[in-house]
């Protein structure tokens, strides 16, 4: 049987994971909402030029 306790003793964690989590967790992701009101933004800013 597996000893769980001994396996996890045994654990470390793989430094390309520990990586990408950093990476991860430290970047400034827009969320649905900033997309939104960048898109209509750049539709007005898009209408007005047409508009000329």
């Amino acid at each position: 049987m597996i000893n769980f306790e001994e396996e996890l003793k045994k654990f470390h964690p793989s430094l390309e994971i520990e990586d990408a989590e950093e990476i991860i967790y430290n970047q400034d992701l827009d969320d649905i909402g900033d997309v939104v009101v960048k898109l209509l933004k750049d539709a007005k800013v898009e209408s007005g030029k047409a508009d000329r």
